[in-house]
Parts: structure tokens; C-alpha cells; sequence
């Protein structure tokens, strides 16, 4: 029986070995992680991420043939196929710091790989990871090999939070970059082999390593150069009294174009993009293309002023200061359908409401106190290093309180923002939350999911973004 280890049972690693495991029931699947709260919560009955279906994949296979377990070496020993997913945050000190990917944790695990290792291994990089990675871990397994061959392939994730395991059963395409030498191509076959179990072949892609480990770069830079672009439109919409919404149909209809990431918001989140478009910018400047590195800074330069903007919006539209006020924050992870509150547009919001000592209450249906406090008082960047590498909160933000529904959170409060785009925010009874409110009652839409029209005849004053200003708005003074 082929058996299969990956190193990293987080939003990649735990998703993606379940649906193998379950796909492939003749193949014994081990998810092994340093941290035991990490793995106890795989053995439970709550899963430590939130992911439409993965419950159902996790509990069908565990016990058969997918395990989930602190004892690292033994199942990476016993493997024929390790998955390395790993964090690969952005470092925060030293050469390239604020762009480039510190490799620290990847390093580790392959050095460990090289130490335990007693037959040949094909070694997977799943994390996302800087181009030439590769090369590099190849030279520290080969340099402590002990006679041992390893195989390093490249499998970058596509997969969309919220979205994962249905990504995963029926993925656009799987990509695997290997070395282009009989061993190397033999390795690229027996992975593609695993996938060819429920993902039809012509959609397995199979490219030289180097290949493989740039398109993820540059798919999710692609991708959120979409974002910043219809975002850039918004702040022009709302100058002219055009309409986003109906600028993005338009522009989607074009074939060529196509409707998808042309919504309009108060910015992109998660883990991949922003660190991905840093990562493509520093391997730009180290090989002398700075009009490149210029060119893709950009992207991420429109979604901090998006960000901004909206803050600004929201002070400038409240007599110009927020002082004392309380403001319900509706939604804090960076899009629904998910708990993940990695690079969250919510932290930007929240810490510059704060900066003007504005009150927060805060709601997530799926975002937990203790995780919107500790990203609230994190330094950037220090959100993708391990849990217990990572700084103890100093003290809990004050200013801030996180209850358990949105009734309560816009309770006496001068204004409400909606920062996720939860399907539940569409539903709630505005006209209850309008009677419980301070007047005049504020709405700033940072996701476009509520009915502007509606809202005001109720009588709040409405910002949605990219949307023709309500008449309050275009009195108060231009927004920088």
C-alpha cells in the first residue's frame, strides 16, 4: 500500500489529504503537525478550520485510512510521498524584509525529512513558495541524503477558501512541476497517478519545476490584480456618480474579460495574495526587473488605499471624527464562508477606527474573540508564523468587544460597517437595528451585499462602495 505523509495539517494539508484519502482508499494518508491542540482538534468532533464539507470527508476517512498525528518522524520515515506544507511567512527582518519568503520552516522540514529518511522518497512542495525553492531543498536533501534518492516536485494549491472541497473534487486544473530527467518524470507520474483516481488526466498539468512554482505566483497575483482594478474603478465611480456594480457587469461580458473577481470591496484578503505579490516583487528586483517590480507593487498599493479610503470615509461622513462612538464591525474574516482572518481587510478597518478612538463591537459567525484580539494587537506579518512562535497578545485592544450576534454588536451605535459578505447580513431586519441606533444612523458597505435603496427609506445614510453617493455623502468634505 502506497503511503502518504504531509507535513502541515492547516487550511492546505488538512483539506487536501482529506479528499485524497477519501478518493483513494488504497492509499494510507497521515497528516502529522507539531502542535497537539492542532491535531487533538483533527481527532475531535470540531475540526480546527471551517470549510463547508470538510466534516463529512474528515469523518468518513478517519480511522481508515487518514490519520492525523504529533509523532512527525515515524510517519515521514514510513512514507513513500511527503507533502511539505509548511508556513512560508513573509520575513520581517533581515535581507528582503517586508517582500521576500523566509523559508526557515521549509528548511527545517527538509532537513528533518533527510534525517529520518530510510528508502526513497518523493518530496511534494505544497506550500506556496518563492521560484527555485525547489533547488534549494533538493541541495540539503541530496547533501544529507546518506545514499538515499529524493525526488522533489512542485504541486502548488489553488484552492479558494470557502470553496476547498468542492476545488478539490473537481479542481480547474492540478499542476505538478518536476525535474525533467527519467527519475524526475517517473516521480511527476506517481503523483499524477494519486490525482488521476477522480481528476480527469488532461486536466493534470505537468511542467518543469520552475514552471509550476511561478504560476501560483503568478495566478494569485493575476487574480488580485483584478480585485485592485475594479476597485480603483469604484473610487471613480463614486466621483461621477457612476455605478460598480453595473461598470463590472458590463466589463465581465466581455468574453475576453469574464465576471469573476470584479467585485468591488474594501479590499483583498487572506493568506496568499498580498504574500505572493511581494514574494513575485522581490524575485523581480534580485534579477534586475525593476519597471516589473514596480508594475505588480502597484496592486497592493490600490488595496491599502482602498482600505484607507473606506476609513476615511467612514470619519469624514460622521462629522469628521469618531471619538466615543460605538461602530458595529460586521464580519471580520476576509470573505465568508470561512473562519480565516489571515490579512483580513477587517484589521486595517478596525486598527484605523481604533487610531481615531472609535468603540468596536464586533460580530463573526465564525471568528472567535481571542483570534480577533490577538490580530488586532499582531504586528504585520506575524500571523503566519507557527501559533506558539508567534508573540503573546500584550493586552487585549480596549476599545474593542466581540459579541455573538449583530443585534447586539449595532445596539446604540452611531454606525455599522460590513466588512464580510456573509449571506446573513443580507437577511437581518434593518429596520429593527435602525430603531436601536443612534441618529442619524450610519451604514458603510464594504462588501456591496445590502439594498441601498431600501436601507434609506428606512433612514439610514448609506456609503456602498463604488455606488452613487447618498446626498449627505457629497457634502461632507472630499475624502484624501
Amino acid at each position: 500500500m502506497v503511503k502518504i505523509c504531509c507535513i502541515g495539517a492547516g487550511y492546505v494539508g488538512g483539506p487536501t489529504m482529506a479528499v485524497i484519502a477519501l478518493k483513494c482508499p488504497n492509499i494510507q494518508v497521515a497528516v502529522v503537525d507539531i502542535s497537539v491542540a492542532r491535531i487533538n482538534a483533527w481527532n475531535s468532533d470540531t475540526l480546527p478550520i471551517y470549510e463547508p464539507g470538510l466534516d463529512e470527508v474528515v469523518k468518513k476517512c478517519r480511522g481508515k485510512n487518514l490519520s492525523f498525528s504529533t509523532d512527525v518522524e515515524k510517519h515521514v520515515s514510513e512514507a513513500d510521498i511527503v507533502f511539505v506544507s509548511v508556513n512560508t511567512p513573509t520575513k520581517t527582518q533581515g535581507l528582503g524584509a517586508g517582500k521576500a519568503a523566509d523559508l526557515t520552516y521549509w528548511e527545517s522540514a527538509a532537513r528533518m525529512i533527510a534525517d529520518v529518511a530510510k528508502s526513497n522518497k518523493i518530496v511534494v512542495e505544497k506550500s506556496t513558495v518563492p521560484v527555485k525553492t525547489a533547488e534549494a531543498i533538493e541541495k540539503i536533501l541530496t547533501h544529507n541524503s546518506k545514499g538515499i534518492n529524493f525526488q522533489i516536485l512542485s504541486n502548488p494549491e489553488f484552492l479558494a477558501e470557502g470553496t476547498a472541497i468542492s476545488d478539490l473534487f473537481n479542481p480547474d486544473r492540478v499542476l505538478i512541476g518536476g525535474r525533467e530527467t527519467p527519475e524526475g518524470k517517473k516521480a511527476i507520474e506517481t503523483l499524477r497517478d494519486v490525482y488521476a483516481h477522480w481528476v480527469p488526466v488532461d486536466r493534470i498539468i505537468c511542467t518543469n519545476l520552475w514552471s509550476a512554482e511561478l504560476s501560483k505566483l503568478a495566478a494569485n497575483a493575476f487574480l488580485a490584480q483584478r480585485i485592485s482594478s475594479v476597485n480603483s474603478m469604484s473610487a471613480l465611480c463614486e466621483a461621477t456618480g457612476a455605478d460598480v456594480s453595473q461598470v463590472s457587469h458590463a466589463v465581465g461580458k466581455d468574453t475576453r474579460i469574464g465576471p469573476k473577481f470584479l467585485n468591488a470591496s474594501v479590499g483583498f484578503g487572506g493568506s496568499c495574495f498580498q504574500k505572493d505579490i511581494l514574494n513575485l516583487v522581490y524575485i523581480c528586483e534580485c534579477n534586475g526587473l525593476p519597471e516589473v517590480a514596480n508594475y505588480w507593487k502597484q496592486v497592493i498599493k490600490v488595496n491599502d488605499y482602498q482600505k484607507t479610503r473606506f476609513v476615511n470615509r467612514i470619519v469624514s461622513s460622521m462629522f469628521n471624527t469618531v471619538s466615543g462612538k460605538k461602530i458595529a464591525i460586521l464580519g471580520f474574516a476576509f470573505k465568508k464562508d470561512t473562519g480565516d482572518t489571515r490579512e483580513t481587510p477587517a484589521i486595517d478597518v478596525c486598527k484605523g477606527l481604533i487610531g481615531d478612538k472609535a468603540k468596536l463591537s464586533i460580530y463573526d459567525p465564525q471568528v472567535n474573540q481571542d483570534q480577533i484580539q490577538r490580530d488586532l494587537s499582531m504586528k504585520k506579518f506575524d500571523w503566519d508564523h507557527p501559533v506558539h512562535l508567534q508573540p503573546m497578545s500584550p493586552t487585549s485592544v480596549t476599545d474593542v468587544s466581540v459579541v455573538w450576534d449583530a443585534y447586539t454588536a449595532t445596539k446604540d451605535a452611531h454606525g455599522l460597517c460590513i466588512l464580510t459578505e456573509w449571506d446573513e447580513f443580507q437577511k437581518l431586519d434593518y429596520q429593527k437595528i435602525f430603531d436601536n441606533m443612534q441618529k442619524p444612523a450610519f451604514v458603510f458597505d464594504g462588501r456591496n451585499v445590502v439594498d441601498v435603496e431600501k436601507l434609506r427609506k428606512i433612514g439610514f445614510i448609506v456609503y456602498s462602495i463604488g455606488k452613487p453617493l447618498d446626498d449627505w455623502l457629497k457634502d461632507m468634505p472630499a475624502v484624501v
